[in-house]
């Protein structure tokens, strides 16, 4: 069974190095807009965001399966989370996620999310109509995530995680699949240094079809109307890959300071970094921020994103049953943008 894992591992570890290897310092500003499926991206978890991404090493539990996977592997029994997303606050997109992690064997953990993102009622409009007034429509988002991480030793941790990714409007729609495959190593004498490596976002390309893409229309000569369909552009997934390290200061048995960085390489964005650092007083009060730096962030001239940077977070968890290492916790995170009011997430999450 060791020999099996250590296959199991080295296969992990081949997969997420060699498939993106000439990409992994290839961050491509000059095709921005290429990639479809951009809501993949989008980190749904308040306590994860906080950082600004920076703990892939250290990321634990449910969350995990947006920033890296193979964090899913320390939860203890069961996790259940529900956050809402108020997306560039101002804009009228909202996320709703849902999130179960379940240990399913001693060193194996199953989990599922659902990331539902909306944008409110758009007015239909038409060539001969474009001030609307004939009615609305609800652009809807969904992706659905299913994992399995495990613990092939008391310091390595891997896993993958396997997205559905549906796309639609009034008469347009767009499927497609896409899978993340990450792994933590965690060494130290206290366990407080920490190593991550995640893969995200790797598919098949996704097209749009529907009778959105599909004209009546008249040919010469002819007096019947024909019906002609158009041919959608396919688009590539926004793949990355993120290497990341964390340490912890145990300064004490009730305060814990832990720092943390990334580098994420974009195929079809700019490469970024990203630094944070948490305050822990005994888990019961946990207070995070974080930057994420790209080229020409610092400057609104040079910026391409509506982020600047700046993230923050809070953490209130209340013990429910220490024995069994049972509680509660209400999450917010607020990553700082320009324009809007920045982006605001709100988590409720039970572990036990």
């Amino acid at each position: 069974m060791k020999s099996l894992q250590k296959y199991i591992l080295a296969g992990l570890f081949i997969v997420i190095i060699m498939v993106p290897v000439n990409e992994l310092f290839a961050g491509n500003k000059d095709r921005a807009g290429e990639a479809g499926a951009s809501e993949l991206l989008i980190n749904p978890w308040a306590r994860s965001s906080g950082w600004g991404g920076a703990n892939t090493a250290g990321v634990r539990g449910l969350e995990a399966m947006y920033t890296n996977v193979a964090g899913t592997a320390f939860t203890n029994s069961t996790e259940l989370i529900f956050s809402n997303t108020q997306w560039l606050k101002g804009s009228e997109i909202n996320i709703n996620t849902f999130g179960l992690t379940q240990r399913v064997s001693e060193t194996g953990v199953l989990g599922i999310s659902i990331m539902a993102m909306r944008f409110g009622d758009i007015p239909i409009t038409r060539e001969d109509i474009p001030e609307g007034g004939i009615g609305t429509f609800a652009p809807s988002y969904m992706n659905i995530g299913i994992s399995y991480s495990k613990a092939f030793s008391n310091s390595i941790y891997g896993g993958f995680n396997l997205k559905i990714i549906s796309q639609s409007i009034a008469d347009l729609s767009s499927q497609g699949v896409a899978i993340d495959a990450g792994i933590q190593y965690v060494t130290g004498d206290m366990e407080n240094i920490k190593f991550g490596i995640t893969l995200r976002n790797i598919g098949p390309t996704m097209k749009f079809s529907g009778d959105g893409l599909a004209i009546r229309t008249l040919l010469p000569g002819q007096e019947n109307q024909f019906t002609v369909e158009q041919r959608s552009a396919e688009y590539e997934m926004p793949s990355q890959l993120v290497i990341g390290a964390g340490y912890d200061f145990l300064i004490s048995e009730y305060h814990t300071i832990s720092v943390a960085g990334n580098f994420t390489s974009n195929s079809f964005f700019k490469d970024q970094y990203a630094l944070g650092i948490e305050y822990s007083l005994h888990n019961y009060l946990m207070v995070r921020a974080g930057y994420t730096y790209e080229e020409g962030i610092t400057k609104k001239s040079d910026r391409t994103t509506a982020f600047t940077g700046p993230s923050a977070g809070l953490t209130v968890q209340i013990p429910l049953n220490k024995e069994k290492g049972s509680n509660f916790a209400v999450d917010y995170s607020y990553r700082d943008t320009d324009p809007w009011s920045g982006t605001h997430s709100m988590s409720a999450r039970i572990a036990f």
